[in-house]
């Protein structure tokens, strides 16, 4: 296969596909099933996915837990209001955060920034990092457990800028997978939002184990890519954490000859990043920036639940080198076709 360039990932996405909420059952999502040896495409519902899974399968979730990243404060002086997004904790004893502001000509060195309505919570910018990159330190006079309970209550879900409409109360639930454990995404691993406890209950008495692993979702995930050359573009880094047992449940599985199925491209990303020499997937912890697109053979999982992606995302060129590129195209014509739902609230898909 010749190296791909980042023009073959575009299409036309009509915007009435971009999903604004979540469906009202997590698990009656639509399920697009996409068979690779065949290039057969089924339409299903979510909860369907049982039907293609047997006992000693596994499914490997990310149990990140998205925090409330999106912060809303008014600039000493001025009282301009500016949105502030916590990125990730720098370090904890000196409340050093890299965070994105908007407007970001506004913000200077030195500035400060007053949050909720007794300005009980003040930041002081310290670096300029990107054009809109800083890095803050909170002033704040309790202790770090107080600290972060202020920026849960003050802060609010952190939704994609494409959904439009305002936060509300359900987003706060329903943008997070059910079996969220660890905080630190600023964004969350979708492909897990379409589980619910009955779904997981029922996989469960099949006999199919769930391998969690942790991958703390950054805003990386949604950088355009900008080269053409796409061995040019760098994938930010994000934590991940594998351990012993997650990479047991995997290995017994490819060891049986089960089905090993990665639950989203953070699932995916996380798990080639810690590959043996026998193929085998080794416990691990630190982070990970690893790009994946084609040509590229993957070693652990034979199959992957997903959402539908953003034209010219990186999301989207994992799809095409795990499914094969003309598959892709085929599989996203019928979805817009079918006018399934795309992004964060969207629908599925199962490639197998």
């Amino acid at each position: 296969m010749s190296k791909m360039k980042l023009s073959e990932f575009d299409f036309e996405l009509p915007s009435d596909l971009i999903a604004e909420h979540p469906q009202e059952n997590r698990d009656e999502s639509r399920l697009m099933v996409l068979h690779r040896s065949t290039g057969k495409i089924e339409h299903k519902i979510f909860k369907d996915i049982i039907n293609y899974f047997a006992e000693g399968d596994v499914m490997i979730m990310n149990n990140t837990r998205v925090f409330p990243a999106r912060l809303y404060g008014n600039k000493e002086k001025t009282g301009a209001r500016i949105e502030v997004f916590l990125l990730r904790e720098l370090n904890r004893e000196s409340l050093l955060w890299d965070v994105l502001v908007d407007p970001a000509r506004k913000i200077r060195i030195g500035n400060k920034l007053y949050f909720g309505d007794d300005e009980s919570l003040v930041a002081e910018v310290i670096d300029n990092t990107t054009s809109r990159g800083r890095t803050i330190r909170f002033l704040y006079d309790g202790t770090y457990e107080e600290f972060k309970q202020k920026i849960t209550d003050l802060g609010e879900t952190p939704l994609p800028k494409y959904i439009k409409r305002e936060v509300n109360p359900e987003d706060e639930f329903r943008y997070q997978t059910i079996y969220a454990k660890h905080e630190g995404a600023v964004a969350a691993p979708t492909a897990g939002l379409h589980f619910s406890r009955e779904l997981m209950k029922r996989l469960e008495i099949k006999g199919i184990n769930f391998a969690e692993l942790t991958l703390h979702t950054g805003l990386g995930t949604f950088r355009t890519v900008e080269v053409e050359d796409l061995t040019k573009h760098k994938m930010d880094s994000e934590q991940v954490i594998i351990d012993e047992r997650c990479a047991n449940l995997v290995n017994k599985a490819k060891d049986n000859k089960k089905k090993v199925c990665s639950v989203g491209t953070t699932s995916m990303r996380a798990i080639e990043t810690s590959v043996s020499s026998e193929g085998l997937l080794k416990p691990f912890s630190g982070w990970s920036n690893k790009f994946i697109y084609p040509p590229y053979d993957f070693n652990i999982a034979d199959a992957m639940i997903t959402n539908f992606h953003t034209p010219l995302s990186t999301l989207l060129m994992m799809i095409s080198a795990f499914c094969g590129h003309e598959l892709m195209v085929e599989a996203y014509k019928s979805a817009i076709k079918e006018k399934y739902r795309f992004y964060s609230y969207g629908d599925a898909m199962l490639i197998l």
